[in-house]
């Protein structure tokens, strides 16, 4: 049996999902798919949930392989099972957090976008959506949810000029909220995680629902459009 590509830890009422390939923590089918079935884990109607990723790196996004490879059907497949996962993680009903460990490129950023609270380490990593630079269309399902976080003087920089922050620079962007040294990210995350931890159930789940549910909709309905064709 392969090792898993996401694994699930908790701390308390802390759920933490750790993404680590070995290499560039990509979204592959399987690594799609244990993310899911670590998700389906965690507890909805109490505590937090924290993403982190290996040392140096949060996720470069997709895997290029498959889409290199030039099966158009394995491509399609990959890309609705990743927009679908990120719709989970949007509307995950409890606090989820970023402790984005390193890179975060294309769809490492959009997942930054997922969550509630983003927490980055200083450094000399980048984050951002360089779609527009490697000649991709940005989809509906990840464009709203860069368009719905970044910050409104940053929009056509990060999107249409695929613009890559630092860490640092990701705060103005609106894509990180705050920075730490490396030592510190997990601690960080923990004391943060367990703070919105204490947030009421359901009163948390229905305010973001109601805070998020225009881009969710259009996400939703964009996948749904998606499968149809």
């Amino acid at each position: 049996m392969s090792a898993k590509l996401a694994t699930l830890t908790s701390e308390d009422d802390i759920s933490i999902i750790t993404l680590d390939d070995g290499k560039a923590n990509v979204f592959s089918p399987n690594m799609i798919q244990d993310v899911n079935e670590c998700l389906d884990k965690v507890p909805l109607e109490s505590g937090a949930l924290i993403i982190t990723g290996r040392q140096g790196m949060f996720s470069a996004g997709f895997d290029l392989k498959i889409i290199s490879a030039g099966d158009i059907q394995a491509t399609m497949d990959m890309s609705l099972s990743g927009f679908k996962l990120l719709s989970r993680l949007f509307s995950f009903p409890r606090p989820i957090l970023a402790a984005c460990s390193g890179h975060g490129i294309a769809l490492g950023t959009f997942l930054l976008c997922c969550c509630d609270y983003r927490i980055g380490v200083k450094g000399d990593f980048m984050i951002g959506a360089n779609e527009m630079r490697t000649n991709m269309v940005i989809p509906i399902p990840i464009l709203e949810l860069i368009n719905h976080r970044i910050s409104s003087s940053h929009k056509y920089r990060a999107i249409l000029g695929a613009e890559m922050y630092s860490i640092e620079n990701g705060i103005d962007a609106g894509l990180i909220d705050e920075v730490v040294d490396p030592g510190n990210l997990m601690e960080t995350a923990m004391l943060k995680a367990k703070d919105l931890a204490s947030m009421g159930h359901p009163s948390y789940t229905l305010t973001k629902e109601l805070l998020i549910r225009e881009p969710l909709q259009k996400i939703n309905d964009a996948i749904r459009d998606l499968e149809s064709n």
